[in-house]
């Protein structure tokens, strides 16, 4: 590859959607098996997915997540104050379930730039989740 077909290329991954670079739906599928296998293996959290049906809350996380990555998916599930009401989730499960997140993507190869772009939204969501 030339110098100017590598330019060329590192311009349309600058440019690419967070959906398009983690690879679209496969690769955020693969992303969330692994955030759920860390989710039932962790226990910080583990007893908040003991009633939990898998295929459901895998299928309504990637929704989620192909939706707010800029994929072309809509989001079916509830909002996240609804879905966390009640829960009383506090900030010590909400790093956990940050630091699954973010094991999920190291065992998937994310690069430092979508980590750091999916803990800003995570960190975003917080107010939504936590306490509600």
């Amino acid at each position: 590859m030339s110098i100017t077909e590598q330019a060329v290329a590192a311009e349309q991954n600058a440019q690419a959607s967070l959906y398009d670079r983690l690879g679209g739906r496969p690769g955020i599928e693969a992303i969330v098996a692994n955030i759920w296998e860390n989710h039932v293996s962790n226990p910080l959290i583990n007893k908040r997915y003991a009633d939990s049906d898998p295929a459901e809350v895998k299928r309504l996380v990637t929704e989620m997540c192909c939706a707010g990555f800029g994929g072309p998916e809509t989001y079916t599930g509830k909002d996240m104050i609804t879905a966390h009401k009640g829960m009383n989730i506090n900030d010590t499960e909400f790093v956990a379930v940050c630091d699954d997140v973010l094991k999920a993507l190291d065992q998937n190869n994310v690069g430092q730039r979508e980590k750091d772009e999916i803990l800003c939204i995570l960190y975003s969501l917080k107010n939504e989740v936590v306490y509600q």
